[in-house]
């Protein structure tokens, strides 16, 4: 039996994250922060009509993200081979409301629906690891937790990611030689 698709798929996710706007807003557009919970890297800062690397250093993966439009503290929308909006909306005195909507997926039926879960669940993961990390001040690793498998191997089957981070070269903070994926707390 074969199934029709009235509409294309989407990806939506959302998340109360108990912080101002302009603390949670910047968290996706400043780098310094956004790699403490999503990518490992970025070329630069999200600003309308600019291109931007990320890069997953765990999975030797990249993107390129045109940034299509910055509404400060209301909106992000980019092109990342599809395209995603960000929407923040203000609740009680501390607290936002995040809408992360993704569409545009390009292939067959099942293709479509395939990424359009894929995306749901890795933006509810990206959304995730925003709560903890702004709300409690913990870096949870669950982009790079989520498949250990596929990440990047090198000499005897050494973690490439992993050896960075030990390293403290992923993070804008210090991480101790011995560190070993414990969830950090920030200062």
């Amino acid at each position: 039996m074969m199934a029709i698709l009235n509409e294309e798929p989407i990806a939506k996710t959302e998340m109360l994250i108990r912080k101002p706007i302009a603390d949670v807003f910047q968290a996706f557009v400043d780098p310094a922060i956004t790699t403490k919970f999503w990518f490992t890297k970025s070329s630069g800062k999200l600003e309308a009509g600019k291109r931007v690397q990320w890069d997953w250093a765990m999975y030797g993966a990249s993107a390129e993200v045109m940034v299509k439009e910055i509404i400060e503290n209301r909106r992000i929308l980019i092109d990342f081979g599809t395209t995603v909006e960000w929407l923040f909306t203000p609740r009680a005195e501390n607290e936002t409301f995040v809408t992360i909507t993704n569409s545009g997926f390009q292939g067959d039926g099942d293709g479509i629906v395939k990424q359009a879960l894929d995306s749901t669940e890795g933006f509810t993961i990206v959304l995730c690891g925003l709560k903890a990390l702004l709300e409690h001040g913990i870096v949870l690793n669950l982009v790079s937790d989520k498949a250990p498998d596929a990440h990047v191997k090198v000499n005897k089957g050494h973690d490439t990611f992993a050896n960075e981070r030990r390293k403290g070269m992923l993070y804008s903070l210090p991480i101790p030689a011995d560190f070993e994926g414990i969830p950090r707390i920030l200062p």
